[in-house]
């Protein structure tokens, strides 16, 4: 007995089994398509948050690492009782920031790099008063990094000369208009009149109503740091390894690094919640449909017991009477997983189009391949039990069985 004749009897036992079949197959692709859309659901949830988090900053923060007190050591022979206050951190420019700014550039995980000098002041217009935060920046730089441009609602997308960007937020606070005038107030007489440029909304709250965007030089005269620069954001390849890369880079450029991760720790447990909920979703779900199909092919054996019999007294092979069941398994898992499969895609379809449309949820055809994968795996694995008491059975006794 040949491949294709093992084939053509296990497609025949399915055909004779055809109401069982049915059942099976329709339990396997309800499975398939709730893994299908659930999986995508989630991961354009998962997504969705990502981008509004992680749009309006940074992966990795670079900045100098914090200041702390020096304690003498006491004279020989003397004990000494410390009280010592946490040191109060002051503004302070990264030393040789370019040279920094010029080896960060050359790591392979690192797609943007953008030096930024950042510090508080006050905005003032006639009578109203905010405390703002500013953000002087090579535009074209931080632009990989925020895409800021897209974020315009108003006006244009530029800073220096004297022109500055604000927020919706802080436009609204102190009735700004593009074209209008603003005071920059830096402490110790440092001020500075600029030109209301653009209005951006990043859609967070907190940043539309503090962030005022400058050029470099106007950034550091205001903060007192003449060509200095506080931090250097970066973007990184993996969003996920950002941890990792944040801690290579401490080590190379001796700075402090801090990722997403640990600014955003209570979305990173989210996003892991996320993950493990898909996966165990998947984990049952796949259960569930190897036990249908153990069951079904168990049923069969017990059915095809005298059939089984005649094939191995004509001299079918265990391992070839095993290769039959394990293709009804694999025929099982492939088959109902494809329509699905198609299913699941139709149901992602129907909720972008007919949906709330709070986020987009993504097809991509890796989730279909690897659904249809998991099925088919698992089809052959739960067939295994069944093919293996199928093989084992005597020829002569199962001849006998009524």
């Amino acid at each position: 007995m040949v491949i294709s004749t093992e084939w053509s009897i296990a497609t025949r036992f399915l055909r004779e089994g055809k109401a069982q079949s049915a059942l099976i197959l329709l339990g396997i692709g309800v499975g398939v398509a709730v893994i299908v859309f659930l999986t995508a659901l989630i991961n354009g949830l998962q997504s969705n948050t990502i981008e509004r988090t992680l749009g309006t900053q940074a992966h990795i923060r670079v900045q100098t690492a914090d200041e702390h007190n020096r304690v003498m050591p006491p004279p020989a022979g003397t004990a000494q009782l410390i009280l010592e206050d946490k040191r109060a951190q002051r503004l302070r420019s990264i030393n040789n920031w370019q040279q920094a700014r010029d080896i960060l550039d050359q790591q392979p995980d690192v797609i943007a790099v953008s030096p930024v000098v950042s510090g508080p002041a006050f905005a003032r217009r006639g009578e109203a008063l905010e405390s703002v935060a500013l953000l002087g920046i090579d535009l074209e730089r931080y632009q990989r990094i925020v895409n800021l441009r897209e974020s315009m609602v108003e006006g244009a997308f530029r800073v220096g000369a004297g022109d500055a960007l604000i927020g919706r937020q802080l436009a609204n606070d102190m009735g700004l208009r593009v074209g209008d005038k603003l005071r920059l107030d830096g402490g110790q007489e440092r001020e500075v009149v600029v030109n209301v440029a653009g209005i951006f909304e990043l859609g967070v709250r907190e940043l539309d109503a503090r962030y005022v965007y400058l050029d470099m030089k106007q950034a550091q005269s205001l903060v007192d740091l003449p060509g200095a620069a506080t931090v250097i954001d970066l973007t990184v390849d993996d969003i996920f390894q950002a941890r990792e890369i944040a801690q290579r880079i401490a080590r190379l450029t001796g700075l402090k690094a801090e990722s997403w991760m640990e600014t955003n720790a209570q979305l990173m447990n989210a996003l892991r919640a996320q993950r493990l909920s898909t996966q165990m979703i998947s984990i049952f779900v796949a259960l569930s449909v190897a036990l249908g199909i153990a069951s079904v092919l168990s049923v069969s054996v017990v059915q095809r017991t005298r059939e089984i019999g005649i094939l191995r007294a004509m001299g079918a092979a265990r391992q070839q009477i095993l290769r039959v069941f394990l293709i009804q398994g694999a025929l099982f898992g492939l088959a109902g997983s494809l329509p699905g499969g198609l299913a699941g895609y139709g149901m992602v379809a129907a909720f972008n189009t007919l949906g709330p449309k709070l986020f987009i949820v993504p097809l991509d055809a890796t989730l279909l391949l690897s659904a249809i994968s998991l099925a088919t795996c698992t089809g052959i694995l739960a067939a295994a039990v069944p093919a293996r008491r199928a093989a084992s059975l005597d020829p002569v006794e199962a001849i006998r069985h009524v």
